[in-house]
């Protein structure tokens, strides 16, 4: 084993046979990531990318929990108290990262193992091979933190068929192993009992292997379950969220009188009514898009935002500080979410535009 860029620290960074590995190693936090490890990441990745001997990443998370719970959303809500700097940082850094994954060179691991939320999608879900197992439980629940699904969650949510994206994005449910292929959000189920054996032989591969020879190698070890629980509510989904309006979608699920209804529908009561307004018309612009980086230039912009806003830091205060899971948003009522009141989220941003190398 050879380290690369980064020793023991948040991120290990590793040869390992022809096999570059990027572990997320804060296990204590469910491997969240900050700052630091997103520019760990981007080092290693210059490493690995050189290195002829380096065939394939493989992205993992240490522990037991999870490949990454997200963000480090503490941090962001205490910058965000005192008007600093870091969304505007962390959020430019790691969506340059999110676009680089999506077009890195080299066959592109992501052992989606566990927890993978915000961040961790990020991290994962643009890459080349999305590996799930039966404990993944994968969720973009930035809605109720007031937030919307970013790192490129607007453009993997508006690829869903029908409109699982738009009930994904707008409730922050989460999806299993399966659900996260029938969404996109990843390619095969391998037992979490198979990775091990899945790992070694990744770390045998020869230089040059080609990306379809990678999933053929996947695919020996995959269950190939491509659609989960949810799927299977995908004619009521697509029923419920076909409009581009918050209250259309709330008058939907109130004409239907079913249990699944009534459980979404409450679920929605209980997010950011701007977030959602936000989220949606974000899902909605990224149908057109061209690429994943027309999306995170209007995430970001809208990401600035949401970083000065009075909801983002209720709903982090809510969820994460005090945890008493009752955050008072403002508005309240998705009604009185005015177009007004969500333009700027769309404004363009002069110097400060996202730009990628």
């Amino acid at each position: 084993m050879t380290d690369v860029a980064v020793a023991e620290g948040d991120l290990i960074a590793r040869k390992e046979g022809s096999a570059g590995i990027l572990r997320l190693n804060r296990p204590k936090a469910i491997n969240a990531v900050t700052l630091e490890m997103f520019h760990d990441v981007d080092k290693a990745l210059d490493a690995f990318e050189a290195d002829p001997d380096v065939a394939v990443i493989i992205l993992e998370g240490a522990g037991e929990r999870g490949l990454c719970a997200g963000g480090d959303i503490r941090a962001l809500w205490e910058s965000s108290k005192v008007k600093g700097d870091l969304g505007k940082i962390l959020w430019r850094d790691e969506y340059i990262l999110n676009a680089r994954i999506k077009k890195f060179p080299k066959p592109y691991v992501a052992f989606m193992d566990g927890i993978v939320m915000g961040g961790g999608v990020g991290l994962s879900a643009h890459s080349s091979h999305r590996v799930v197992t039966e404990k993944t439980k994968l969720a973009m629940p930035e809605v109720g933190l007031g937030f919307f699904p970013d790192v490129g969650g607007t453009w993997l949510l508006s690829h869903s068929p029908g409109e699982i994206g738009t009930y994904f994005g707008l409730t922050g449910r989460t999806m299993n192993g399966p659900d996260a292929i029938h969404a996109g959000f990843a390619d095969a189920v391998v037992p979490s009992a198979k990775l091990p054996a899945l790992r070694e032989a990744l770390t045998k591969v020869r230089a040059g292997i080609t990306a379809p020879e990678v999933k053929a190698l996947i695919a020996g070890f995959a269950t190939g379950e491509t659609a989960g629980p949810v799927a299977a509510t995908q004619d009521k989904i697509d029923r419920w969220f076909a409009y581009d309006r918050m209250e259309d979608i709330v008058a939907a699920l109130q004409r239907d009188g079913s249990e699944l209804a009534q459980a979404t529908l409450k679920t929605l009561h209980e997010k950011s009514p701007r977030g959602m307004v936000v989220t949606l018309k974000l899902l909605r612009l990224a149908r057109t898009a061209r690429s994943l980086e027309e999306c995170l230039v209007r995430e970001y912009r809208a990401a600035l935002k949401v970083f000065a806003s009075d909801d983002f830091r209720e709903g982090v205060r809510a969820a994460v500080i005090d945890k008493d899971r009752n955050p008072k948003w403002s508005p309240a009522r998705i009604e009185d979410v005015t177009p007004a009141m969500v333009a700027p989220y769309f404004a363009e941003i002069g110097a400060e535009e996202l730009k990628f190398p």
